[in-house]
């Protein structure tokens, strides 16, 4: 019997034989699209590389001009401040007194060197005044020379002893003068107000009209400020609490800012202690408002001095009370101490009254701080901090007298107390 063949069949037979043609030309053509795929990639790399090129190189024409256009600019404002400096310049250059001007302005920016280096010669009388022995030791000066040229203020002078007892030529009051060398001080400072404000020193009276310190017997020295004067007050309008104002106690007795007010020949001044009050100062429990003095030397709310050199401490006594201890150890008036004088020569002789006397030839050197304009209120502290209050004009003037004679040949007494 013959097999029947239909459409279907041949329709199965060419779907399959066209999947394996279909299945092996994929297979084949799979390939190219790999390559493709890469060969893309690169030209897309290329034409971002290009585009980058591009986009840099038209920032950096662009960079160029605007750099360009700013130093133009520039040149050009340069161009016009040199034009009106040229102008300026020519219009000062016609000013008749220009040399004049720049005379002045080079004066007033040298004063703050010229205030460095200005020393203050009258200091000279109250060095003396610590520098020479007070008591039954005598030494009178002659003749006197200051030189403040080099580094430090250097003495020389001439002068006589006496001891003011026999024998009068005592080489051991020489000896003594110079051992007293490493003893002497200085001291230097501010007063301040209460408030811890510096008070000018041109409002400041530290002596009288004699000359002598203020000073009280038993209380020390002491200063009067100006408190009315202009610029004198630093502290009176600082704020609300701090403003000037006047009133009067119960007693008459006048008070500015809470100060007490004296009369110092026709001016309001307010009294300042140099030398602490510790025993009036100091309180167990102080308030805000109360004069206080620490233990470790701190003053609060009350006027005072400041010193540059001067520190203070207090100790207690076996009894329990406080006694308060000064001490100056780095303010020396001369610096290498008996080392600093130099005795060039010696011998005996007479003075004008006729006494015996050691005369004498010195060269001292000095610290070159005590005679510095800038260190205001300077005072020269003999041994054991004693100072000479008394130091008026008419002191100075005491302290020099003519030279004494040389020993004649006939003055036995003279000629046998021996000499160098």
């Amino acid at each position: 019997m013959a097999k029947e063949f239909h459409f279907s069949d041949i329709a199965k037979v060419f779907s399959k034989y066209t999947s394996k043609i279909n299945q092996h030309h994929h297979n084949e053509v799979n390939l190219v699209p790999d390559v493709k795929g890469e060969m893309i990639k690169a030209l897309k790399l290329r034409n971002l590389i290009f585009f980058l090129c591009i986009i840099i190189t038209a920032a950096s024409v662009g960079a160029t001009f605007l750099f360009g256009a700013i130093v133009g600019g520039q040149q050009i404002a340069i161009n016009g401040k040199t034009k009106n400096l040229e102008k300026f310049s020519n219009k000062i250059r016609s000013y008749s007194d220009l040399n004049d001007f720049l005379t002045i302005k080079d004066q007033l920016s040298n004063l703050n060197s010229i205030t460095g280096d200005k020393k203050v010669l009258s200091r000279t009388f109250n060095i003396l005044s610590a520098l020479l022995p007070t008591g039954g030791d005598n030494i009178t000066i002659s003749e006197l020379n200051v030189d403040l040229s080099g580094d430090y203020p250097i003495f020389t002078f001439d002068a006589q002893a006496n001891a003011g007892r026999p024998p009068y030529i005592d080489y051991n009051v020489l000896d003594s003068f110079k051992k007293s060398m490493k003893y002497l001080r200085y001291d230097y400072g501010d007063y301040v107000d209460r408030y811890g404000a510096t008070i000018p020193a041109y409002c400041i009276i530290e002596t009288n009209t004699d000359g002598a310190f203020l000073s009280d017997p038993e209380k020390g020295l002491y200063a009067y400020w100006l408190i009315n004067g202009e610029g004198c007050n630093p502290s009176a309008n600082q704020n609300d609490n701090n403003s000037s104002s006047t009133n009067t106690d119960k007693d008459g007795s006048t008070r500015i800012d809470n100060y007490n007010i004296e009369n110092y020949n026709g001016s309001s001044v307010v009294r300042i202690w140099r030398t602490p009050q510790y025993n009036d100062w100091y309180k167990a429990n102080p308030s805000n408002a109360e004069p206080y003095m620490s233990s470790d030397g701190k003053i609060l709310n009350i006027p005072h001095f400041e010193s540059a050199c001067i520190s203070y401490s207090v100790n207690t006594l076996n009894d329990g009370t406080l006694k308060l201890n000064s001490s100056n150890e780095n303010c020396l008036l001369v610096p290498n101490g008996d080392s600093g004088i130099t005795i060039t020569e010696s011998s005996n002789g007479r003075d004008t009254f006729g006494e015996l006397v050691l005369r004498f030839s010195a060269i001292i050197n000095f610290n070159s701080a005590v005679y510095n304009f800038n260190n205001s209120h300077m005072l020269a502290l003999a041994p054991s901090g004693r100072y000479n209050v008394t130091d008026s004009y008419v002191q100075i003037q005491a302290m020099f007298g003519e030279r004494a004679k040389d020993c004649t040949n006939d003055d036995a007494d003279c000629n046998g107390n021996g000499g160098n």
